[in-house]
Parts: structure tokens; C-alpha cells; sequence
């Protein structure tokens, strides 16, 4: 069977990639590696919440439940993503891990972990940033003995009660985490550049508010890793009474710990990166795509420029500063899902 579109990957972009395509009638598949239709969410730390209000985080379709001035925690968007899953109805194979695409005769090739093929005349690459951490490559990492794991793995901070802990980061995970861990633990955050906070509220509205009024949440220029962290007044107190401490990056480690940019050395216990992600494209590597690919010119606005029928939902800067967010996803969705019906067209025409 060759479908219209295969959407690899189904969380937050690859069902609003799919509700997209369902409403302009393109027959569709969604390949899901897990079991269940709701992305990364379940991995994040168990404190995680959103900087979004509910009014400000939903996809297309089907808004957000409860209080819509609340800030939703991280099991509720996993219900809400099953949830909107349910609603739509939409056309899921769970447990597909898609490791290879090729494209040939017009046609894309997908083939998943156990050697089962798919076909279809369009892909839409909606994997996600979020199973591919970025931890930098800090001299001395293979000799550290302590624990060095990406936010991504972190859970909640019962296990590093009273150890000596740094934080890598400037943007709003790391500074959560940072103040989570520093009630229980004796922490650091440390970053190239000092921690920048612009307020939650403004006059009575959430930030997002004003970012959607001023259309600032659809343009291009901000950079999810280096704009200011959103803050009630809480994390800029915490770190102005030192818990956390904050600190300029450290230069390298060392067998049991970390040396601070001034020559220090100090042993420590765990070091969390929370430093982003790159793009999950690996099963793209036959195609030629790498995470580079937008960087390059190949990838503009979500279309691929050099291979027709491929495109891409639900990345980091992909069209805007909210394009990875539950609030951005859905108009990129709707973008590309555009794009694919007029290249169909061409396709029958």
C-alpha cells in the first residue's frame, strides 16, 4: 500500500502534522516508535512545568482543558497528547522504530527496526529534538569518575540529597532544575553567560500574551536557548541568596570533579547538563539530511529544498521561536500540510 504521507513520529508535531493532513483529506500514517502517542513528554523530570498557560499550549482543534491561566505539569500534557490522539482518531502504528528512508521512482522507502517497509509518496520528519541530547565535549570528561547525565535523564532531586552538584546551563530547564536540586543538595549553575530573567506576568498577562500581540512568537529571530528565563520572581531570588550559586563555566574536569575557569579544582558529585538538543534525523542518513541540514539552506520553513515530498514538523527554530512548543507546532503543521497537498497535486497532475 503507498500512502499519501508517512508522519514519523507522534508526539506533539506528528499529530498535529496528522490532524493537519486529515483535514485536507490526504491519507496519512503515523509511525511511532513508543507506545503510546505522546513523544518525549513521559522522559522530562518529574517537577517539569510548562512556561506556557494552558490558553497558550494547545494544538490545532482541541484546546487545552481546566483553568487556562494555569501552567499544565508534565503528566497532563502526556494525558492531553493521548487525549487528542482519541479525539481525532488519528491513524497510529505504535512500536514502528523507523532506521532507514530511501526514495526512489517518486516514491519514499521506510524501513523500521525489524525489517517490516512502508511507502508513500511525501515524509514528514516530525521525530523530535528531544531523544537526542547535547552534552559538549568538555576536556577531561573521561576521567571524571561522578555522574554526568543530560536534564533529559534527570528525574527529581531525592537522589543527590546532600551531594555537591553542577548544573551547565542559562535557560529555563537548567535554572529549574538548578533551584529544584538546591533545596536538597549544595548546587552550582554554571554558564558562559549570566542567567537573564524577564518576568512572567506583565500587567496582568502572561508573557505569551504579549509575544502573540506583538507577533514576536511567530517570527524567527529569538532562539529557544537564548532568550531570558520566564520567572514569578522565585528562581532570580533563589539565586540571588546563592541556592543555587552561580558560576562562569568550568574549563575542564578532572578525576572527581570539575576546575572552574580561575584554576579551582573541586570535587563533585554529579554534573547535569542542560544544554538542548539536535535534531533526530539519523534514519534520514540515506537521504543525505543531517543536522546541519537547516543550518546549510536544505531545509527552509520545514521543506526540504533538495528532495521533493520530504518535509518537516515540530524543530527547534524551524519557522519561529515557538516552532518545537505546543503553542507553535500546529501552524507549522498547518504550513507544511499545504505544501504537501500542492505537491500531491503535481504528483496525480
Amino acid at each position: 500500500m503507498t500512502h499519501d504521507a508517512i508522519i514519523v513520529g507522534s508526539g506533539q508535531a506528528g499529530l498535529a502534522a496528522a490532524y493537519c493532513l486529515k483535514q485536507r483529506g490526504i491519507g496519512y500514517s503515523v509511525l511511532n516508535a513508543g507506545a503510546a502517542p505522546h513523544g518525549s513528554w513521559p522522559r522530562y523530570y518529574d517537577s517539569l512545568t510548562l512556561f506556557s498557560p494552558a490558553e497558550y499550549s494547545s494544538l490545532p482543534g482541541m484546546a487545552f482543558p481546566g483553568d487556562p491561566k494555569r501552567y499544565p505539569r508534565r503528566d497532563e500534557v502526556t494525558g492531553y497528547l493521548e487525549a487528542y490522539a482519541t479525539q481525532f482518531d488519528i491513524n497510529i502504528k505504535n512500536g514502528v522504530n523507523v532506521v532507514d528512508v530511501t526514495k526512489a521512482d517518486g516514491h519514499f522507502r521506510v524501513r523500521d527496526s525489524q525489517g517490516n517497509e512502508y511507502e508513500a509518496r511525501s515524509l514528514v520528519a516530525a521525530s523530535g529534538s528531544f531523544n537526542s541530547p547535547y552534552i559538549p565535549d568538555i576536556p577531561g570528561r573521561a576521567s571524571y569518575q561522578g555522574d554526568v547525565l543530560h536534564s533529559v535523564d534527570y528525574r527529581d532531586p531525592g537522589l543527590y540529597k546532600g551531594k555537591r552538584v553542577v548544573v551547565v546551563g542559562a535557560a529555563n530547564s537548567a535554572v529549574q532544575i538548578a533551584v529544584e536540586l538546591a533545596k536538597v543538595a549544595n548546587v552550582t549553575l554554571a554558564a558562559r553567560t549570566a542567567v537573564k530573567f524577564i518576568p512572567q506576568t506583565f500587567l496582568g498577562k502572561d508573557l505569551h500574551f504579549w509575544l502573540g500581540l506583538s507577533g514576536l512568537d511567530i517570527m524567527p529571530w529569538l532562539k529557544d536557548q537564548s532568550t531570558p528565563v520566564l520567572d514569578s520572581g522565585e528562581y532570580k531570588r533563589a539565586l540571588r541568596a546563592g541556592k543555587p550559586a552561580a558560576r562562569k563555566m568550568f574549563k575542564e574536569f578532572h578525576e572527581s570533579g570539575v576546575i572552574w575557569d580561575d584554576g579551582t579544582k573541586e570535587d563533585v558529585d554529579a554534573v547535569v547538563f542542560a544544554t538542548g538538543f539536535r535534531p533526530n534525523w539519523d534514519y534520514l542518513g540515506s537521504l543525505g539530511v543531517t543536522g546541519d541540514s537547516a543550518k546549510n539552506g536544505d531545509i527552509r520553513s520545514g521543506v526540504s529544498m533538495r528532495i521533493p515530498g520530504l518535509y518537516f514538523v515540530g524543530f527547534s527554530g524551524q519557522r519561529s521561536f515557538s516552532s518545537a512548543t505546543l503553542r507553535g507546532v500546529g501552524r507549522d503543521a498547518g504550513f507544511v500540510a499545504t505544501r504537501i497537498a500542492e505537491y500531491l497535486a503535481t504528483c496525480r497532475g
